[in-house]
C-alpha cells in the first residue's frame, strides 16, 4: 500500500505513465474522436513534469505563485486530462467519459475557466508557445517587483505544427531577446505532423533556430524515459540568463499498430489496436479502469514536492506590508475593475487635440503609478502614441519597464498579452487599426477567456491619407464589432476617449478595443464624457420632430455637426447621434435606442468604414453613408472627396436623400 512507500524509487512510473497512456485512449475511443498520437507518444513528457518538477497545488489550482503549464499543442487534451485526474485535480472519472461532449469539463481542446489545471485555452497551433512567453514575462516583473513572493516556472508542451506557425518564431525570439530563463519549453518531436512526415513541408534546423534566438537547447534522444527526460527538465532549470527548448525525441502513437505514422495523429484506433496495446504496456483491458495503487502513487510523488507550498508562500505573505498585499490582491482576483473618479487630461489651449494624443495623455496619466497596467507597441509608440514617459523600457536588465518593445510582431503581441493577463495583469497592447488582422488570431482567444486586455489601434480610417489603401482599414473595424465579448469604441474626440477609457478602466472583466485617429480634430462642446458607457448618444438636436437622424462616429462625426448646421440654414433639421460604440449601444433596452431613434424618423449612417456594422439599424442600403471598396493614397482631403466623405458632397447626398 502507498502507506508503506518510503522511496519514490520503489514507485513504479512505467505504470503510472501507461496508465496516462490508457485513461486518454479510453476517452478518445469512448469519444469517437480525438487525438491518440500525442497521448501515446508524449506521456512520458508530461508525467515527469508534473511527478517531478511542476510546484501546483491540486487543491488549489489557482494557487497564485503555481508554476504555469501550456499544452500548446491542445489537440493532446486528452493526455492533460487523464494527468489532471490521476494527479488529483476536481476532475472526475465521469468528467473523463464526458470527453468532448456538449458542456463538460473536458472540451475537445484546452479552455481557460472550464477545466481545473487548465492554464491557457490552446487549440490554435503556437498560440500556447507565444502565451506562455507573457506568462514568463509576467512572473520576470513580478518576481523584480516581489523577489520574496514569486518565482515561477512556466513549461510549454508543444509539437511540431507549433513550430511551424510563425507566431512561435516571433515569440521565441522575443523571449530570447529578454532572457526569459524560467521559460522551458518541451518540444513532444516525432517528425509527423496530420498530413504526413514533417520532412514534407518542415525541415527546420530547430536547434540552430533556437539558438539563434538566444536560447538554450537540450536534446532527449529516448522520449520513452523519464529519466532523461527528468534530466533535461533540471538542466533546464539551472539556466539564468536564457530560455530552453528540450527537443525530446518521440514516437507518435507508441504501442499502436500505426505507430509512427500519421494515420495515428487525429484518428481514434480501432478495439483491436487497443486491446493490443493496452497488452503492451500491461495495462487491464476494460475502459476507465484505474489501479488504486497507481493513483496513490502518482499523487503521493507530488504531495511529497507540493504539499506545503501553498501554505509556505501564504505564510511569507502575512508578513508583507499592506500595500504589496493591496497589489497582489488585484493580481490575484478575477476583477480587474480600476476605479476612476476623477480622469486626469491636460486640455489644449487650442481646443484641438487627435484622439490618439488625448489617449497618450490618459495612459501616461495612470499606468506609470499602477504595477498591473503596461504594455506595447509593435514597432509603433512614436505613431500610436502609447510610449509612457518615465516608465522605463521592459528589458533583460529592467523587467519593470512599462514599455514593451514588440518589435515587428503583431501576432506574438497579442498573445503575449494574452499571457500577461492570464497571469493577474491588464495589458494594453497597440498598433494601427489596418494591422489588427495580425492579431485577430489571439485576440479571438482573448475574447474566448475573457481577460481584460486593453487593444489601442490608430490611424483608424481613410483619412490616414497618402498611406494608402494598405493602411487604410475599411473591413477591421466591422471585424472587431463580430468578434463576440469584445467591447469596441470609436471616440470622436477627446471627451469620447475619456469615456471611453472610463468605461474600460471601470469593467470588471473582459476585452476592450479603442480605435483612434491621426488627424487633429476640434474637442466638442457637444459631446459627453459620461454618455459614452451607454454606446451612443444625441449630440445635436431639434426643437421639433427631427426631419432626419444622422449616426456617425469617430472622425466623420465632425463632419456631420458641419453638415448638419448647414442643412439648418436650408430649413432641414436634422438630429445628430454619436455612436462610440455600436454593440453597447445595441444592448440598450428597447425604450433608450426608440427614444434616440423613433421608427417614423429617417435615419442615415456616415462612418468611413464596412457598410455591414450597421445592418441591424439601416434596413436600405441607400442611407448608408459608408465605404466598402479600399481606399486610395492621396491628401486626406482628396481621398475624403473621392469617396464622398467631404462636408461637400455629405451635404448634398443627405440633403437629397431627406427630401
Amino acid at each position: 500500500m502507498i502507506n508503506q512507500i518510503t522511496d519514490i524509487s520503489e514507485i513504479n512510473q512505467e505504470k503510472i505513465i501507461n496508465q496516462i497512456r490508457s485513461l486518454g485512449i479510453d476517452m478518445i475511443h469512448e469519444a469517437g474522436s480525438g487525438h491518440p498520437g500525442i497521448v501515446l507518444g508524449a506521456a512520458p513528457i508530461i508525467y515527469t513534469l508534473y511527478a517531478h518538477h511542476l510546484r501546483v497545488n491540486p487543491k488549489n489550482p489557482n494557487y497564485f505563485n503555481r508554476d504555469r503549464f501550456v499544452m500548446s499543442a491542445g489537440h493532446g487534451s486528452a493526455l492533460l486530462y487523464a494527468t489532471l485526474h490521476l494527479a488529483g485535480y476536481d476532475l472526475s472519472l465521469e468528467d473523463l467519459k464526458q470527453f468532448r461532449q456538449i458542456d463538460s469539463k473536458t472540451p475537445g481542446h484546452p479552455e481557460y475557466g472550464r477545466t481545473p489545471g487548465v492554464d491557457c485555452t490552446t487549440g490554435p497551433l503556437g498560440q500556447g508557445f507565444a502565451t506562455a512567453v507573457g506568462m514568463a514575462m509576467a512572473e520576470a516583473n513580478l518576481r523584480t517587483r516581489y523577489p520574496n513572493l514569486i518565482d515561477y516556472n512556466t513549461y510549454v508542451l508543444c509539437g511540431d505544427g507549433d513550430l511551424m506557425e510563425g507566431i512561435s518564431y516571433e515569440a521565441a525570439s522575443l523571449a530570447g531577446t529578454l532572457k526569459l530563463h524560467k521559460l522551458i519549453v518541451l518540444y513532444d518531436s516525432n517528425n509527423i505532423c496530420l498530413d504526413g512526415k514533417t520532412s514534407d513541408t518542415f525541415n527546420d534546423n530547430i536547434s540552430m533556430r533556437f539558438i539563434s534566438q538566444g536560447w538554450n537547447v537540450i536534446t532527449v534522444e529516448d522520449g520513452n524515459s523519464f529519466e532523461l527526460i527528468n534530466k533535461a527538465i533540471e538542466e533546464a532549470k539551472t539556466s539564468t540568463d536564457k530560455p530552453t527548448l528540450i527537443e525530446i525525441k518521440t514516437t507518435i502513437g507508441k504501442y499502436s499498430l500505426l505507430e509512427g505514422t500519421n494515420k495515428i495523429h487525429g484518428t481514434p484506433p480501432t478495439e483491436e489496436d487497443i486491446t493490443q496495446m493496452k497488452e503492451k504496456m500491461g495495462v487491464r483491458n476494460i475502459p476507465f479502469a484505474i489501479s488504486q495503487n497507481i493513483l496513490e502513487e502518482f499523487q503521493y510523488i507530488m504531495k511529497e514536492r507540493c504539499e506545503n507550498i501553498q501554505s509556505d508562500w501564504e505564510e511569507k505573505l502575512v508578513n508583507e506590508s499592506d500595500e504589496v498585499k493591496e497589489e497582489l490582491s488585484y493580481f490575484m482576483n478575477s476583477n480587474k475593475k480600476i476605479e476612476i473618479k476623477d480622469l486626469f487630461y491636460d486640455t489644449p489651449e487650442n481646443g484641438i487635440e487627435s484622439t490618439r494624443d488625448t489617449s497618450s495623455k490618459i495612459l501616461n496619466a495612470y499606468v506609470k503609478d499602477k504595477p498591473y497596467l503596461l504594455g506595447g507597441a509593435a514597432d509603433l509608440f512614436a505613431a500610436n502614441k502609447t510610449y509612457i514617459q518615465e516608465g522605463g523600457n521592459f528589458q533583460s536588465e529592467n523587467y519593470l519597464g512599462k514599455n514593451i518593445y514588440y518589435g515587428v510582431r503583431e501576432h506574438a503581441m497579442g498573445a503575449i498579452s494574452n499571457g500577461l493577463a492570464l497571469c493577474g495583469f491588464r495589458p494594453y497592447a497597440s498598433t494601427f487599426l489596418s494591422f489588427s488582422d495580425y492579431l485577430k488570431p489571439a485576440m479571438r482567444l482573448t475574447a474566448m477567456m475573457n481577460l481584460s486586455n486593453i487593444y489601442i489601434f490608430t490611424h483608424d480610417s481613410i483619412s490616414v491619407g497618402e498611406d494608402g489603401p494598405t493602411h487604410q482599414p475599411i473591413e477591421q473595424l466591422l471585424a472587431l464589432r463580430t468578434l463576440p465579448n469584445l467591447d469596441v469604441f470609436r471616440p470622436a474626440d477627446a471627451n469620447e476617449v475619456i469615456g471611453s477609457y472610463k468605461a474600460i478602466f471601470e469593467k470588471e472583466s473582459g476585452p476592450s478595443a479603442i480605435t483612434l485617429a491621426r488627424n487633429n480634430v476640434p474637442i466638442l462642446e457637444e459631446t459627453k464624457a459620461n454618455e459614452v458607457e451607454k454606446g451612443a448618444y444625441i449630440v445635436l438636436d431639434t426643437m421639433k420632430k427631427p426631419m432626419g437622424i444622422i449616426m456617425s462616429s469617430g472622425e466623420e462625426l465632425h463632419l456631420v455637426l458641419e453638415v448638419a448646421k448647414r442643412l439648418k440654414t436650408k430649413g432641414i433639421d436634422i438630429r445628430v447621434v454619436s455612436v462610440p460604440n455600436l454593440g453597447r449601444f445595441l444592448k440598450q433596452s428597447d425604450e433608450y435606442i426608440e427614444d434616440l431613434l423613433p421608427v417614423e424618423v429617417r435615419k442615415i449612417v456616415v462612418e468611413a468604414s464596412s457598410s455591414f456594422s450597421w445592418n441591424k439599424l439601416i434596413y436600405n442600403s441607400k442611407y448608408l453613408i459608408t465605404i466598402d471598396e479600399f481606399g486610395a493614397s492621396g491628401k486626406k482631403e482628396d481621398v475624403y472627396k473621392k469617396y464622398g466623405f467631404d462636408v461637400d458632397s455629405l451635404e448634398e447626398r443627405i440633403e437629397q436623400l431627406l427630401k
